[in-house]
């Protein structure tokens, strides 16, 4: 089966060719001529659309003038899914969060995983069994903290992250721009590992997935064992689109 899957995020629309259950290419592109060379150039049965940001049914519209198969809008409260969704407002849960629990499911099936999606916003979900999205945390991103700082006080810079962090930051900043460096950063990583630590207690033998543009921030900060898997909500979202598929 080939298939090209699209997930609209707050930052960049991200895609994924996937054949016989193999990602083959990832990248980002626009809703415009690209989207129509990206296409044909790539031939593919069926796609599937997802966004976090706007409504999927221009993207589905173009695609479908391409695509002889299945063009997939995934919508978390209503699209069928390989796992259960225990989310107590399936209509307000983000489409990635839950494509993500997919693809989780598929790459650790039976587990316990919890998935840290380290992007826009930090999320951290429960996935119970390998099977059952309980649902988790969502809480301001690195450069959403950065920004934040900055916006809504008087005086404070703005920081950027570094490109390349060193592993150990300084805990006590000796200057305005490192303590807001070692707030923030320090401040996120102890978050996550306190999380990580909470449900550990529920499960010993919890595995963690770490996904996100900001996953290689994290990745030698977290404790393990931590799976980086760069591309986990396009994994999730080519799992449902075969289910719909198939069904």
């Amino acid at each position: 089966m080939r298939a090209l899957v699209f997930d609209v995020g707050n930052t960049a629309a991200k895609y994924g060719y996937f054949e016989n259950n193999e990602l083959r290419e990832a990248g980002k592109v626009l809703l415009d001529n690209a989207l129509l060379e990206l296409v044909q150039r790539l031939l593919p049965e069926h796609a599937v659309v997802s966004s976090v940001v706007e409504p999927t049914a221009i993207w589905a519209e173009a695609l479908r003038r391409e695509v002889g198969g299945k063009v997939l809008e995934f919508a978390s409260a209503t699209t069928p899914l390989p796992i259960t969704n225990a989310y107590a407002t399936p209509t307000t849960l983000g489409a990635d969060r839950l494509a993500a629990a997919v693809g989780a499911a598929w790459l650790r099936p039976g587990q316990d995983t919890l998935i840290v999606d380290a992007g826009t916003a930090l999320k951290c979900d429960w996935l119970e069994g390998g099977h059952t999205f309980r649902g988790g945390s969502i809480a301001p991103g690195l450069r959403m903290r950065f920004q934040a700082l900055h916006m809504f006080t008087g005086r404070l810079p703005l920081v950027e992250l570094p490109v390349a962090a060193p592993v150990d930051i300084p805990l006590t900043g000796t200057d305005t721009s490192s303590a807001i460096r070692s707030g923030v950063l320090n401040g996120a990583v102890a978050e996550v590992n306190g999380l990580i630590d909470s449900y550990r207690q529920q499960s010993p033998n919890l595995g963690t997935l770490l996904a996100g543009g900001d996953a290689g921030f994290f990745q030698p900060r977290l404790k393990g064992p931590i799976f980086v898997v760069p591309e986990l909500v396009l994994i999730g979202l080519y799992r449902i689109l075969v289910h719909n598929v198939e069904i």
